[in-house]
């Protein structure tokens, strides 16, 4: 078994507890195979929080199995799974809390690997969020006060940025802390919905063949599945794109993005970019916290980029 680049990462940075975790892992799998009655096949690349492996069953369908590395707990992500049925979302086909591991709808290649400009990628995620939040509020419990998505950002990139001896630069993290406050501020529980939470392009993948639920042709994996702003989504999916941004106005390329999203969606476009920067910030910081110290510099770097 080899781990993809940020999951070797994250695991080294769980000292005994990662090293435990990958020594378990052949017989979890082995385990799993008797369960579920599968034979496995090739990894699936991508992701840092768990490994992840294609797989057949004894009448040949194709499907994924997931087991998740100790930091990670999948009960939320089965319940948002289990509960949306396919609508937006890969099917689940099994769940084993004892070994933290989904049994998977397989599903073709991720939007990230499908070269197409940008604003195709972001159209493509935006229609697929739209089925996603169809998913019932009650899917997810209603955040307690002061726990809602912006209050906890806020106090994970304070807590980061001083721990990790201030790698981000004093005017984003200035700015993504003032944003922080102000989506605090502007939470409303009535205009939630079940945000997927970290929809990025590697996030959403192919369906092999038409299917209803899929729109798109597209459905998401590894959702988060809490309440909140629908824009906070919409924020994600404009997060990354440090590729795009070595030209003489990198904000416009960004504030174009949102204004492309706010058009396909109706949302805000103020509001997408806000929360588009505070992810950014706060994503930099949590990369390199378990040494991912080249995509978290390269976010830190943009978000400081952007203001010019």
């Amino acid at each position: 078994m080899r781990l993809q680049p940020l999951n070797r990462a994250r695991v080294a940075s769980l000292g005994d507890a990662g090293r435990a975790w990958v020594g378990a892992l052949p017989g979890v799998l082995d385990e799993l195979c008797e369960q579920w009655g599968l034979t496995l096949g090739r990894p699936v690349p991508g992701g840092s929080g768990s490994y992840v492996v294609r797989a057949e069953t004894a009448s040949g369908e194709q499907r994924v199995v997931k087991v998740a590395t100790p930091d990670v707990d999948l009960t939320d992500q089965a319940r948002t799974l289990g509960a949306a049925r396919g609508v937006g979302y890969a099917l689940l086909h099994a769940h084993d809390p004892p070994r933290n591991a989904l049994l998977l709808e397989s599903l073709g290649t991720a939007l990230e690997l499908t070269p197409r400009p940008p604003e195709e990628t972001l159209a493509i995620v935006a229609d697929t969020l739209a089925e996603a939040w169809l998913l019932p509020l009650d899917t997810a419990p209603d955040p307690a006060p002061g726990d809602d998505k912006a209050s906890r950002l806020h106090r994970m990139l304070v807590d980061l940025d001083d721990r990790l001896g201030h790698p981000c630069p004093p005017r984003a993290r200035a700015l993504a802390l003032d944003y922080a406050a102000r989506r605090a501020a502007a939470h409303d529980p009535a205009t939630c919905v079940v945000v997927h939470g970290d929809p990025h392009p590697a996030n959403i993948l192919r369906v092999v063949e038409p299917r209803d639920g899929a729109t798109s042709g597209h459905v998401f994996v590894d959702p988060d599945g809490f309440r909140a702003d629908p824009a906070y989504d919409l924020g994600v999916a404009v997060r990354d794109w440090t590729g795009r941004l070595d030209v003489a106005d990198p904000r416009g390329v960004i504030e174009g993005y949102c204004a492309l999203l706010a058009g396909r969606t109706g949302i805000d476009e103020q509001r997408i970019w806000e929360w588009g920067y505070l992810e950014r910030v706060t994503t930099g910081l949590f990369v390199t916290s378990f040494g991912g110290t080249t995509l978290g510099r390269r976010l830190l770097d943009s978000a400081d980029l952007l203001l010019g």
